[in-house]
């Protein structure tokens, strides 16, 4: 009796295997079990293959260029911070085309950053780069140094900052911040010139005065582009518009000299080291904002405003829609106020 039952048993699982080998022959187009697990195991290993061709291909930074002026072109960044997103191209960098190769103002977060950025305006006009300029130490403007001096043996002009303050193999924010793809290949490298003073290059036909500031204003040692000839300004850092500056590294005084020094000249479009707006209202906002800071945050200072609560007593609502005005704002109201007290 128990060997006929376990023969019913096993004939019934014979027929149960059978019957699920057909169906899976028919759901595979005639493949066995083993054979679709196969399959299956060769298509994943296919994916991971891809996923991981992406990651080790190049950040496409999709860069298009804007020209500003007659032949002046410039990739204007994002209003925002750097994220692993943009990539660090938040900042603004510029092409001046001359009859002798191209001027650079600033060179962007990365070498991948640089290159890209080339790769586009060598279409426009295949040029050498023979100068590039950066108009301070924050990383997310001059990181792309290296391109330029390997592809090229630009020279290199800067605040001294640069050079005293970083080497190769610093992670700076850049570093820490860009997905490894984008910060991938870049390299800290030295400076040629620091100029004390201003000082005058004359590339195609065209003269660049390059202005270091001699006070504290958004950093430490701040330079800007003056093209008297074309009447094209790059302020660097020293305006921004469409967000709110930072002043973590500044001072409101020497903003205020910078601002007062651009609006002696005669230009017709001015860049902002972060912002759009590139016509003659592109300093208005940053003028603005400086002016009403000093203001408001002496009144509350005569007020009896302290450190304690003069973020809470000056707002500068005006700019509250502005980009970064959460994250900045307050903090500029702290570091003008401590400036201001020093001058009382």
């Amino acid at each position: 009796m128990n060997k006929t039952i376990v023969s019913i048993l096993t004939a019934s699982l014979l027929i149960s295997t059978a019957s699920a080998e057909q169906k899976i022959i028919s759901i595979g187009e005639n493949k066995t079990v083993g054979e679709i697990i196969a399959t299956a195991i060769s298509a994943k290993k296919a994916d991971a293959n891809k996923t991981e061709a992406k990651t080790t291909e190049a950040f496409d930074y999709k860069l298009k260029p804007k020209k500003v002026a007659e032949n002046v072109w410039c990739f204007l960044g994002a209003l925002d911070k750097p994220t692993k997103e943009n990539a660090g191209f938040m900042a603004n960098s510029c092409y001046v085309k001359t009859t002798d190769g191209y001027f650079l103002m600033d060179s962007g977060p990365s070498y991948q950053f640089a290159k890209q950025a080339y790769a586009v305006m060598k279409k426009i006009a295949d040029l050498p780069v023979k100068y590039v300029v950066n108009s301070h130490h924050h990383d997310d403007h001059w990181l792309g140094n290296d391109f330029y001096k390997k592809t090229f043996n630009a020279q290199l002009i800067g605040p001294d900052s640069i050079n005293k303050n970083y080497k190769e193999g610093d992670k700076t924010r850049m570093y820490k911040v860009l997905p490894e793809n984008a910060i991938r290949g870049t390299h800290i490298i030295k400076l040629d010139t620091v100029p004390k003073k201003e000082m005058v290059i004359t590339l195609g036909g065209e003269d660049f005065h390059i202005i270091p500031m001699d006070v504290k204003a958004h950093t430490s040692d701040d330079v800007f582009v003056y093209m008297p000839k074309s009447k094209v300004l790059f302020g660097g850092d020293l305006v921004m518009n469409g967000r709110v500056n930072s002043d973590r590294d500044g001072a409101i005084m020497g903003e205020l000299k910078a601002i007062k020094m651009m609006r002696g000249m005669k230009w017709d479009t001015l860049v902002p080291g972060h912002g759009l707006i590139t016509d003659k209202s592109a300093l208005d906002e940053t003028e603005q904002y400086f002016t009403l800071m000093k203001e408001r945050v002496l009144k509350a200072m005569d007020d009896g405003a302290d450190a304690t609560d003069i973020t809470e007593k000056v707002k500068l609502e005006e700019f509250k829609d502005k980009a970064m005005y959460d994250l900045l704002n307050a903090r500029n109201v702290g570091y003008a106020y401590d400036e201001l007290e020093m001058l009382e």
